[in-house]
């Protein structure tokens, strides 16, 4: 290992990783080209898209702004997660029924943004309004947000913990 490089260990979708990673990589370009979590989209590399939304310990976080060193001993989530025995979780579903999606380059990051948000709201009700805020910091290109709006919601309003955590 160079002294540009690091090792490091955490914790991916419920699997301990080590790895050794340039010390100036990204943790998105870590994510999606050193461990093929290609769900981890990389959009415009300066944290305003939301394309490359994770869950790092449990909050949502834009790998882009993150070096993939700082993710040491790190719980993180990636997309891949979610979906149990190949089958789509509650969220996912909502998403397919509101069709909430079209091409599809967006959807993990508002998955990932959702995920953090039900965690982080305890079970406590959320406006459109306040939703649609929490949502802003992912953006599509393709649909109106309606249908996105709508299947957070009803993902929000179940009281079941079918996140597809590992």
């Amino acid at each position: 290992m160079s002294l540009n490089e690091k090792e490091i260990t955490l914790r991916l979708n419920g699997e301990e990783v080590t790895a050794s990673v340039p010390v100036r990589m990204h943790a998105a370009d870590f994510l999606r080209h050193r461990l093929g979590m290609t769900g981890t989209h990389i959009g415009c590399e300066q944290g305003v898209c939301g394309m490359c939304t994770i869950l790092l310990g449990g909050a949502a976080v834009k790998s882009c702004l993150l070096l993939a060193v700082q993710l040491e001993g790190a719980e993180v989530r990636t997309v891949e997660s979610l979906a149990e025995d190949d089958r789509l979780n509650t969220l996912q579903e909502a998403f397919k029924r509101h069709h909430a999606l079209q091409c599809g380059f967006c959807t993990p990051g508002f998955l990932m943004t959702a995920t953090g948000l039900k965690a982080r709201a305890g079970g406590r009700a959320l406006s459109r309004r306040e939703i649609r805020e929490e949502l802003a910091g992912v953006l599509c290109r393709c649909t109106g947000y309606e249908g996105i709006v709508l299947a957070v919601e009803e993902y929000l309003a179940r009281d079941d913990n079918a996140d597809g955590a590992s």
